[in-house]
């Protein structure tokens, strides 16, 4: 299998629906498609908090966004019978491990009903080609192994978010299997697929209880960010590098169906999995007079250690990350320090777009 040469032609004038584009990854995509010229319907709940990056990149000025909560399914309907989408790219979650904590009732409402609404209005309207189902890398259970995590590892999660985002996997999986089967992929022409991506860094991501935020934040303040679980190794990545994937095999299911209705992994390579303290002195390397750190105990269980292999995206879909660790922290701190000194932050996201797929 020669992989899936991602373009931007073939998104041209496509029909899109993006569910979750006023969060961190979504607003991203939505402008990554929006420059390509696809023809996007957004669906998520209102930003919840100030700053926002869809509002700050302007969003809604690029796509056409609806307000709407997944677990409505006649409203959720409504907007997909009216938009007749091509693909679907869901990103809507209550993506949060320790808000997954406070509210577990919320959040498997969200991660997993919304999920279950979303392909029934799929099933229901007909005529989507692809469905890309994003969950994440904490799907997994972490058995604190040295060795990093393929598709075809065991399920799991310790903590409500995380198990969630495996229910969603299993549920995807037993809703392809139910009513489009590869078997019969000529009757009903649609193929679905899960991706699962490491942590990921950027500019514009104010979620708390996430590192990135919370280094810039404090040191914005002028005090030391205050750390959890130090020794903590994560896969770093560039929003962007997962979103990359995510349209490669949006555009695989589109043009080759079942070949490609599978569990995918988008993780960094090897050297660019650290510990959160690594993570922290590299920023400090790259922030002028950086406050460092400071020590608080854990209250609440999270894993300690977990990688990704991504080798079959890599080689079946001809996926690879373009930045380091080291340039995705310096994008990251280059948009931080131009959304401070009142940029114009679409276009400064657009520029990033355009220089991570030059950099391929």
């Amino acid at each position: 299998m020669a992989g899936v040469e991602l373009s931007p032609a073939f998104w041209c004038g496509k029909r899109v629906l993006l569910t979750g584009h006023t969060g961190f990854k979504g607003s991203w995509l939505a402008l990554k498609l929006s420059r390509w010229g696809a023809q996007v319907t957004g669906y998520a709940l209102p930003p919840d908090a100030t700053p926002c990056l869809s509002q700050i990149v302007e969003v809604d000025q690029v796509i056409d966004g609806r307000h709407g909560d997944l677990r409505d399914l006649s409203a959720l309907q409504s907007v997909v019978n009216e938009v007749k989408p091509e693909i679907v790219l869901h990103l809507a979650a209550q993506a949060l491990v320790r808000r997954g904590y406070d509210d577990p009732l919320g959040t498997y409402a969200s991660n997993v009903m919304g999920t279950l609404n979303l392909l029934e209005a799929v099933r229901r309207v007909g005529g989507v080609r692809a469905c890309v189902v994003v969950t994440t890398d904490k799907v997994y259970a972490n058995q604190e192994w040295a060795w990093p995590y393929r598709e075809n590892e065991a399920l799991g999660g310790h903590d409500p978010y995380s198990s969630s985002k495996a229910c969603c996997e299993l549920l995807a999986q037993s809703f392809a299997a139910s009513y489009f089967p590869p078997a019969r992929h000529d009757q009903h022409g649609l193929a679905v697929a899960t991706a699962r991506a490491g942590n990921v860094l950027g500019g514009g991501d104010f979620a708390p209880d996430r590192l990135v935020p919370d280094i810039l934040g404090a040191w914005d303040a002028g005090q030391p960010v205050v750390l959890r679980y130090p020794e903590a190794v994560r896969p770093w990545q560039h929003v962007l590098e997962p979103l990359t994937g995510y349209l490669q095999l949006a555009q695989g299911l589109y043009q080759h169906g079942p070949l490609y209705q599978d569990a995918w992994n988008f993780g960094p390579a090897d050297a660019d999995c650290c510990s959160v303290v690594e993570l922290v002195a590299a920023m400090a390397s790259i922030w002028p007079d950086a406050p460092g750190f400071s020590l608080q105990p854990a209250q609440l269980h999270e894993a300690g250690l977990l990688r990704l292999d991504s080798s079959k995206a890599r080689q079946r879909l001809n996926w690879q990350p373009s930045w380091n660790l080291r340039q995705c922290l310096e994008q990251t701190l280059a948009w931080h320090l131009a959304w401070r000194q009142g940029a114009d932050m679409q276009a400064f996201s657009l520029q990033q777009i355009t220089d991570h797929w030059e950099a391929a």
